[in-house]
Formats: C-alpha cells, sequence, structure tokens
C-alpha cells in the first residue's frame, strides 16, 4: 500500500517502512564513518527502538562492535494499520546488524513488568553470559506497578501557579499564548512515579540479583534540563520533580554496584525533535528557534551525534568520566553554551506567526517530527507500494 504521514495532535498515526529503514541506516552510517570506540562489548538498551534508546543501540553496536539487547513496546502491523515507527526501527537495524555480524535480539512487551525483566534476564544468560552496559530510555506516560498492580500517569503541569507563556503549532506555525493549570494532587508523586528512577532502579536490582552484570559494568539513563525559559513547564514542573528523582536514583544505583565496580549516570542531553518533546507546551518553539540557532554555529546534533559523543568523549573516553558538580554528564554544553542561550532569549521576545520562518527553522523542526515515523527522507519514494508487515528477526 502506499502510505502518507496521517497527524493526530503531536502523535503521527502512521509510520513508513522503507522510510524507517532509511533513517536508521542514516544513523549506521554517521557512527562507521566516525572512528571506532573501545567500550562495551554486551549492551542492554532499555527502549531502545526510538530517539536516544534507539541512537544508543546504534552508537554501541557500530561504534564498539557492541552485541545488544533490545527492550521495548512497539506494535506490528495489523491489517491496513501500519506498524509503530519503533517496530520498524528495531526490524531495519537487526537486519542490517545480523548482515553485518552484529548479534543483535529484541524482547517487545511492558518493560516495567516483572515478566519482562526476567524475560530479559533469561535472554542474556542464554547468549551473552552478562552485560557490561545498560542503558535505561524508557519514555512511557503511564506506568502499572509490577509488584502492587497501581496505575499511575504522568502529568506535564506546573507546580504551584498556572502557567502562561508562547507556544506554537509546528503543523500550521500559529504562535499563540497558552496557560497551563498548576499540578492538582497527586500528579507529581504519580508523574515521578512513571518518569523517575524507581523503575531504573528495580531493573539495576533484577540484573544484579541474577548475576548478569559483569565486573565494571556502567549503567546510563537519559535527563535534560533546558533553559529558565521552559524551567516552570519543565524543570520546576512535574516532570522536573520525576528528572530529580531520576537524578538521585543514580547514586542509589551506584552504591548498589559498588562491590562490583560498576557505577550509574546520568547523562543530561540537547533538546531533539522527539515524540515526548513534542507533546510539552512552549517546548516546540523553543527547539525551533535552538535549532536555527546552532545550524548557524554549525553545532547541531541531533540522537546519534549525541550517543556518539556520550560514548566516545565520555563512557569510554579512556578518561575518568567527566561530570557537573552534581555529578551530571552534560552533552548538552553546546545548546546551553552562554551565546547560544543569549540569542534564543532575543529571537523569543522577537518571534510571532507572521515572522516565525524568518527568526526559527520550524521546516528543520517539522523534518525532523516526520523523520521519527518514516517521513521526509530525500531518498524514499512515498508514491512506491510497499509491504507493511514487516518481520523482527529475533523477537520474542
Amino acid at each position: 500500500m502506499i502510505i502518507e504521514p496521517k497527524i493526530r495532535g503531536f502523535i503521527c498515526t502512521t509510520a513508513h517502512p522503507t522510510g524507517c529503514a532509511q533513517h536508521v541506516q542514516d544513523q549506521i552510517n554517521f557512527v562507521k564513518n566516525n572512528e571506532k570506540i573501545k567500550g562495551a562489548q554486551k549492551v542492554l538498551v532499555i527502549g531502545a527502538s526510538t530517539g536516544y534508546g534507539l541512537a544508543s543501540r546504534i552508537a554501541a553496536a557500530y561504534g564498539t562492535g557492541a552485541a545488544t539487547i533490545g527492550v521495548f513496546f512497539e506494535k506490528p502491523a495489523e491489517g491496513t494499520r501500519t506498524a509503530t515507527a519503533g517496530w520498524y526501527n528495531t526490524a531495519a537495524f537487526e537486519k542490517t546488524a545480523h548482515s553485518d555480524g552484529l548479534y543483535a535480539k529484541s524482547i517487545n512487551g511492558d518493560a516495567f513488568s516483572n515478566e519482562i525483566k526476567q524475560k530479559t534476564i533469561d535472554l542474556i544468560k542464554q547468549d551473552l553470559g552478562k552485560v557490561d552496559l545498560v542503558v535505561y530510555s524508557l519514555a512511557s506516560p503511564r506506568r502499572t506497578h509490577p509488584t502492587t498492580g497501581e496505575n499511575f500517569s504522568s502529568a506535564l503541569k506546573p507546580i504551584g501557579k498556572t502557567y502562561s507563556e508562547k507556544s506554537i503549532n509546528p503543523m500550521t506555525g500559529e504562535i499563540k499564548s497558552v496557560s497551563i493549570e498548576p499540578a492538582g494532587d497527586g500528579d507529581i508523586e504519580n508523574t515521578v512515579r512513571v518518569m523517575g528512577g524507581e523503575d531504573w532502579e528495580l531493573w539495576i536490582d533484577a540484573l544484579q540479583n541474577a548475576g548478569v552484570l559483569a565486573d565494571n559494568a556502567l549503567t546510563i539513563a537519559y535527563s535534560y534540563i533546558g533553559p529558565v525559559l521552559t524551567y516552570p513547564i519543565y524543570r520546576e514542573g512535574t516532570i522536573g520533580k520525576a528528572k530529580e528523582h531520576l537524578e538521585k536514583t543514580a547514586a542509589l544505583i551506584s552504591d548498589k554496584l559498588h562491590n562490583i565496580g560498576g557505577k550509574a549516570f546520568v547523562s543530561v542531553n540537547k533538546a531533539v525533535v522527539t515524540q515526548s518533546s513534542s507533546a510539552i507546551p512552549v517546548v516546540p518553539l523553543y527547539i525551533s528557534l535552538l535549532f536555527r540557532i546552532m545550524k548557524n554555529k554549525n553545532i547541531h546534533e541531533d540522537c546519534i551525534e549525541q550517543a556518539y559523543r556520550l560514548f566516545n568523549e565520555h563512557l569510554y573516553s579512556g578518561k575518568n568520566i567527566s561530570t557537573d558538580k552534581k555529578g551530571l554528564i552534560r552533552i548538552d554544553d553546546w545548546e546551553m553554551r552562554e551565546d547560544v542561550q543569549t540569542e534564543v532569549s532575543k529571537l523569543w521576545e522577537k518571534v510571532n506567526s507572521e515572522n516565525i520562518n524568518d527568526y526559527s527553522d520550524l521546516s528543520g523542526y517539522r523534518n525532523d517530527f516526520y523523520k521519527l515515523f518514516g517521513f521526509a527522507l530525500p531518498q524514499v519514494d512515498y508514491k512506491a507500494d510497499v509491504e507493511i508487515k514487516v518481520e523482527i528477526p529475533s523477537i520474542s
């Protein structure tokens, strides 16, 4: 069938298998064209099918030559409904990895559950013995606690008072003020339970108790801080409380891994276009302005450039892993440069619906959004008939 993008709110309800494969190949090519990294050889990526998780898996496989196991929750094609982009991404990654002689297997299911944790442990024991890097990159709006069965839903809300600021509809370019009511009872706790560090810690506990973490194993989770401009809805909002919990969890995990020489880190990454970031008011407008400035300065990075730099310059540089005073790895350093943020602030005051294309890289934002679902890749013929049912070779 011929597949076209169908946008609903901040998501695309279709995905293009050929486009997703090309997007994955482009990321693989980037890593292949850079120097090899002496690093992890057996890697588990939890949340491996899109965004930073997928980029981490590609950086590990093609940067260090690692065997990788990916865990995610994606849906295959059914009837005339396409598979999710993450399904097509994984199918393409595995096909290429296998043809290049790399071990790659995947587990599809609720990563928050004990069942998927145990299935992952069994696969590690069967095929790899132990893993020396665990990347935790889950992004979900909901979580069911694996023991109590409680359901938690996250909330994108400020804390204490209503927040009003400019925001944009990226598809139309319309800028208008949005007001978001403050978090209510339970919103903060629920968001922390979904997006904080509790599940990351449960994963590491399960892996360590099962004896499948190698000596000196590292584990890393991803976070974002961003500019003061977005603090009320992000860093000082409900999401920010969850990220603070995630960052504190790294210290707890490091203590638990001390006996095997292991350590946990949180990497603070650059703002990029993801399904998650597209859902946060104010953020798409900020990203559009940021992209223009960083591209003009030739310091723009997407997920794969960030993941490769994280592996090459931080985790496996051969030196002590560099962090800020809070123990965080900062690969958002170029975004947060004073000159970059000063220019963003100046443009923020000027930008409106009439001059948006003059002051921003809105077209770049849109292209990145479409690429998430396999669209807007110049090498792909979108008028061609494609098969939507694609198998993942090692799915379980």
